[in-house]
C-alpha cells in the first residue's frame, strides 16, 4: 500500500471517497450522504459546513487504515459553487450551488460565459459582509483538511472574468465589493498544495473540477466515444479530434485532457435530480412496460442548461392514455435522459461508435438500459462509477510525486460491462425521440 492516493469527491448528494493504489485498483471507499436543499423552486444549496467542510473530513476517516497510508489526497466538486465563511473557514451562507436563481445573469452560456459563479459572490457579499472568505466548495474542504484555502486552476476558471486565467483581477473584485484576498489561494490543478493534517500528513493536491477527474480515468479518448456522466446531472461530451474544431449552438466546445482531443457537449438537467423528482410518486412501480406504450416527458422540472440555457422551462408529461400505468411512466424518465443524451450527440456531429457511462447512475440498470435503446449504441459502464473520486486519487498522485502527466490517467480506466441496445425498443423509441425534440 505504499503508492495509495485518496480521492475525494463533494457531490450534489454525498461525498466519495475512495483509496487506490498505483494501478487504479479500489483498496476502500466510502460515501458520506448529505441533503440537498431546495427551499424555493428555482433555489438549490448545501449546508456547506455539513457538505463541504465536514463531510470530506469524514469520508476519509471512513477509509480506515487506507487512509493512514496514503501519500495524498485530491478533492474534486461540482461547479460553480460558494459559500461566505468566517476567520475559521466556517461557511455562514447557504452554500449556493450551479443553477440557482442566485447566480442567474443575463447572459447564457457556460459556466464562465454565464458569469454564474461572479453573481454568486455578488449575492454572497450582501449576504454576510462581513465575510472573511469567500469560497467554492474545493477551497472549503482543502481549508477543512490542511488550514489553506486552496482553489485549483480549472475551477477558477468558471469565475471569469474574476480569474484572468493567471490571477484573480483586483478590479473586478473590487467592483463587486470585496478584496482579491478574501478569495482562495489559486495552485494549478494537480500540484501539491499543502499537507493533509499537518506537515507529516499526506501531500494535498489542489482540487479539480469533478467532471474533469472523472473525464481522465474513463478511457473515452477516442474520435467517436461519447462520455456520458449519469450523476445528479446529465453530461454529454462527444471526442473529436482538434483539427475538426467547430462551435455548437447551445452546447460547448472545450478541450481534452487526451492529446489532440477536444469535446463537444454539456451539462443536461436530464440527469439523477429528476429521474429521482420523477420517479418518487410512482414507488416500485409494478408490471412491465410496453415498447409501444410509453408517453414522453420533457424532463425539466427546474429548467434546462445545454442546449437550451433556459432556467424557467417547466416539465411536461406528454401523450398520456389510459393504457399507461406505472411501469410505463417509469420508462418514460428514463427515456427522457437518453433522449436529452442522443440530442447533444447529434448536435455534435460525431459519428459515435460507443457511449461510455460513468457515475452513480451506472448501477441503475434501467437508466443504462434506456441509454443504450434510446441511442442506438452500445453502453460500456466503467468498473468504478465514483469516477469523480477515481480521478481525483490520481490527479492526487501527480501532487505526490507519483506520476508526471494527467493524460496517464487512461490507463485506469476499466469497462465494468457492456450494454447493447434491445431491438425491441430501437424503433418505437424513434418517434417518442421525435415527439421529445417537439416539446423542447
Amino acid at each position: 500500500m505504499g503508492e495509495v492516493t485518496v480521492g475525494i469527491d463533494i457531490g450534489t448528494t454525498s461525498v466519495k471517497a475512495i483509496a487506490a493504489d498505483g494501478d487504479g485498483n479500489v483498496v476502500a471507499s466510502a460515501r458520506i450522504p448529505h441533503r440537498l436543499l431546495v427551499p424555493e423552486p428555482d433555489r438549490l444549496e448545501h449546508d456547506a459546513a455539513q457538505a463541504w467542510r465536514r463531510g470530506p473530513r469524514r469520508a476519509l476517516a471512513a477509509l480506515g487504515p487506507a487512509a493512514a497510508e496514503a501519500r495524498a489526497v485530491s478533492v474534486a466538486a461540482m461547479v460553480p459553487s460558494l459559500t461566505a465563511v468566517d476567520r475559521r473557514g466556517i461557511p455562514r451562507t447557504p452554500g449556493l450551488l450551479y443553477g440557482d436563481a442566485r447566480g442567474r445573469t443575463v447572459s447564457k452560456g457556460s459556466p464562465a460565459e454565464s458569469g454564474e459563479l461572479v453573481a454568486f459572490l455578488r449575492w454572497s457579499s450582501k449576504a454576510y459582509p462581513e465575510a472573511h472568505g469567500f469560497w467554492p466548495a474545493q477551497a472549503v474542504a482543502n481549508h477543512s483538511l490542511s488550514g489553506r484555502p486552496v482553489l485549483d486552476t480549472s475551477t477558477a476558471t468558471t469565475a471569469y472574468p474574476l480569474f484572468d486565467w493567471e490571477r484573480w483581477d483586483e478590479a473586478v473584485a473590487s467592483s463587486l465589493g470585496i478584496d482579491a484576498g478574501q478569495l482562495p489561494d489559486l495552485v494549478p490543478t494537480g500540484w501539491a498544495a499543502g499537507h493533509v493534517g499537518g506537515a507529516d500528513g499526506p501531500a494535498l493536491a489542489s482540487g479539480c473540477i469533478d467532471a474533469l477527474a472523472e473525464q481522465i480515468v474513463t478511457g473515452a479518448d477516442h474520435d467517436g466515444d461519447v462520455l456520458v456522466l449519469l450523476g445528479t446531472t446529465l453530461i454529454v461530451w462527444a471526442v473529436i479530434p482538434e483539427s475538426a474544431n467547430r462551435t455548437v449552438p447551445g452546447y460547448y466546445t472545450i478541450p481534452h485532457t487526451a492529446r489532440g482531443k477536444l469535446l463537444i457537449g454539456g451539462p443536461s438537467n436530464a440527469g439523477g435530480l429528476f429521474l429521482n423528482w420523477a420517479l418518487a410518486p410512482l414507488g416500485r412501480a409494478k408490471g412491465v412496460a410496453e415498447p409501444n406504450r410509453v408517453p414522453v416527458w420533457a424532463p425539466y422540472p427546474r429548467g434546462e442548461r445545454a442546449p437550451l440555457h433556459d432556467p424557467d422551462r417547466r416539465a411536461v408529461l406528454a401523450h398520456l392514455d389510459l393504457t399507461h400505468d406505472g411501469a410505463a411512466l417509469r420508462r418514460a424518465a428514463f427515456e427522457a435522459s437518453a433522449f436529452a443524451a442522443r440530442r447533444a450527440i447529434e448536435a455534435s456531429g460525431v459519428e459515435a461508435r460507443r457511449i461510455v457511462a460513468t457515475g452513480g447512475g451506472t448501477r441503475v440498470a434501467e437508466w443504462v438500459q434506456a441509454l443504450a435503446d434510446g441511442t442506438g449504441l452500445s453502453v460500456d459502464c466503467v468498473a468504478v462509477p465514483e469516477g469523480g473520486a477515481l480521478g481525483s486519487a490520481f490527479l492526487a498522485r501527480l501532487a505526490a510525486g507519483l506520476e508526471t502527466a494527467m493524460v496517464d490517467g487512461a490507463r485506469w480506466a476499466r469497462t465494468g460491462r457492456t450494454i447493447e441496445p434491445d431491438q425491441a425498443w430501437v424503433a418505437p423509441m424513434v418517434d417518442r425521440y421525435e415527439r421529445f425534440l417537439a416539446l423542447s
